[in-house]
């Protein structure tokens, strides 16, 4: 059994870079290489949508100077990515500095057409927000109910969410797709993000293949 939709919370970047006495700015850039390889074992695996949580609505309070390094890493690799990958974005990218959210358009309509790994980033994202915001387009149709609601979440067109693995050692969601987790099954890694290797997503894949879902039956 293969999850078609994994989600990764990519936690521990600062972390990894405090330990090692160097900049936070290394543990982001760190963390990008481990991203790249996470989704390239990902896709080897058979999975075909892939979900990343970047930078949280929250994550907008950090200090100007983190927000600043993370917004840099953002804009680079939308500009200079050049994969096979269909890459998308949900979240409010309002929250972004202007020449991000734009390269992030750029991105999404440049690699519309791609058939690999469908990438989804989130970037200024907060669960509770798309909820509310969803349910308050629901309510403007005429009623509020799973249907309405669930057409309306920034993850309509996705596949249902199957597994969520998040890096860093906390057991938590920090807000991430709290209406898709409903089911999904959860991996919670100890390791920090930019450790992250393929072997990682082996044993997530192994560990959601151990697990039966019931689905509250």
């Amino acid at each position: 059994m293969v999850p078609r939709h994994v989600a990764y919370i990519m936690d521990g970047n600062g972390r990894w870079a405090a330990r090692r006495g160097l900049p936070r700015s290394a543990g982001y850039k760190e963390g990008l290489k481990a991203m790249l390889r996470v989704l390239k074992a990902t896709e080897a695996k058979g999975a075909d949508t892939a979900t990343v949580y970047a930078f949280s609505a929250e994550n907008v309070a950090r200090p100007a100077e983190e927000r600043t390094e993370i917004m840099r890493v953002v804009k680079e690799w939308c500009d200079c990515f050049a994969g096979e990958w269909k890459v998308s974005f949900i979240g409010d990218l309002s929250l972004l500095p202007h020449d991000v959210a734009e390269s992030a358009a750029r991105l999404e309509e440049r690699s519309a057409s791609s058939r690999g790994l469908h990438l989804v980033i989130a970037l200024g994202y907060g669960g509770r927000e798309d909820i509310v915001r969803a349910a308050n387009t629901a309510a403007k149709q005429g009623e509020i109910t799973r249907e309405s609601l669930e057409s309306a979440l920034s993850t309509h067109s996705l596949p249902p969410l199957d597994l969520i693995v998040r890096s860093g050692g906390e057991k938590r969601l920090s807000g991430f797709m709290l209406y898709e987790a409903a089911y999904s099954e959860l991996v919670f890694l100890d390791k920090l993000w930019p450790d992250m290797t393929e072997e990682d997503v082996e044993e997530a894949f192994s560990e959601f293949a151990r697990r039966t879902r019931k689905f509250g039956a």
